[in-house]
């Protein structure tokens, strides 16, 4: 007898999107860019899920965290019309922005270190302009996750998000990536107070 050790998939609608952003494509894979793509991958494998269902112009993947349905969604649009799949998900489950969590980079932060938010502006990022902007609202729960600032301002922002973590860079990110799923799961039993004072 084969027994499965699968987490349960949710059975009901789903409730609540975790959303990471990045860029599709080997060529992205590991970039700075990417850190909420990381992110929502070292979920899918904390919660037995994988995200690899072709669905709302990206790769989806289900869980229960938390006792709620959640669908992970990351967007393959690229960063800057990342809004175009995030919004598909929403319409289609009915989800409201108060109900979708996005994680993404965060160049103002190092390595490591994360800022839970429960809404606010796009703070510069393109990734979150396009989904404030289609969304017409800014009530997005947020995990922004460090990635280091350039460094010296003469180097181009675009060349310095699509460069890679150094191998030290990589020894602080894991642990927040880990410390990035568990503020996911007290956002999601609506403990996001709690997230804020936890991991800010």
């Amino acid at each position: 007898m084969l027994i499965n050790f699968k987490r349960p998939s949710p059975a009901g609608p789903c409730q609540f999107i975790i959303a990471g952003l990045g860029n599709p494509g080997r060529e992205y894979q590991g970039t700075r860019h990417n850190a909420g793509f990381l992110a929502l991958d070292r979920l899918g494998e904390k919660q037995g899920a994988q995200i690899k269902r072709i669905r709302f112009k990206g790769l989806t993947g289900d869980c229960l965290l938390a006792g709620q349905a959640v669908l992970l969604l990351k967007p393959g649009t690229y960063m800057n019309l990342s809004g175009q799949s995030v919004l598909e998900a929403m319409q289609f489950y009915k989800v409201p922005p108060e109900r979708t969590l996005i994680l993404f980079d965060d160049i103002n932060l190092p390595p490591g270190k994360l800022r839970v938010r429960r809404k606010g502006s796009d703070g510069g990022h393109n990734g979150m302009k396009n989904i404030i902007y289609l969304a017409g609202s800014d009530q997005f729960p947020r995990i922004k996750i460090g990635v280091g600032q350039k460094p010296h301002p003469q180097y181009s922002l675009a060349d310095w998000v699509l460069s890679r973590f150094t191998p030290s860079e990589n020894k602080e990110l894991d642990p927040a990536l880990d410390q990035a799923c568990q503020a996911a799961e007290l956002i999601v039993q609506g403990k996001i107070d709690q997230a804020m004072n936890q991991f800010n």
